[in-house]
């Protein structure tokens, strides 16, 4: 399944570990995906591709399904699946675009909406939020 993707870019994402944490850090690629066509986080890939695994799969995926519940606002629809690769344990996430734009994540004190540049997510400008809010 991961060879069809050979980098990052504005559909895809690969996460060494999850941050549960700092989960801003990959909770704002969560509603830049959800804010634009959609997208896929990897877990338990490296930026170079390389399958390191997860050591808990299972505590993983039930971090990701409460941090997302939790901090994005609405709720994304998403699709949260484990797989083997090379005997590691690794978790796809995949987003779909959302019809109820735009989608913020919430914590620390702020709410800020991302979108997808390339293959980073980055704060959307007001710009973008009013168009959101006309199209969602």
């Amino acid at each position: 399944m991961i060879d069809k993707w050979i980098a990052e870019a504005t559909e895809c994402d690969f996460k060494v570990a999850l941050e549960v944490r700092k989960p801003k850090s990959w909770l704002k690629s969560v509603s830049a995906f959800a804010n634009g066509i959609g997208g896929t986080l990897f877990f338990g890939i490296d930026d170079n591709r390389n399958i390191v695994g997860l050591t808990d799969a299972q505590a993983d995926a039930e971090a990701i399904s409460r941090l997302i519940k939790e901090r994005i606002t609405p709720y994304p629809n998403f699709i949260l699946t484990p797989e083997r690769e090379k005997g590691r344990d690794i978790l796809i996430l995949s987003i779909s675009a959302g019809l109820s734009t735009p989608y913020y994540y919430k914590a620390d004190g702020v709410m800020e909406a991302y979108i997808r540049m390339g293959n980073e997510s980055v704060m959307a400008p007001s710009y973008v939020l009013n168009q959101s809010f006309s199209k969602g």
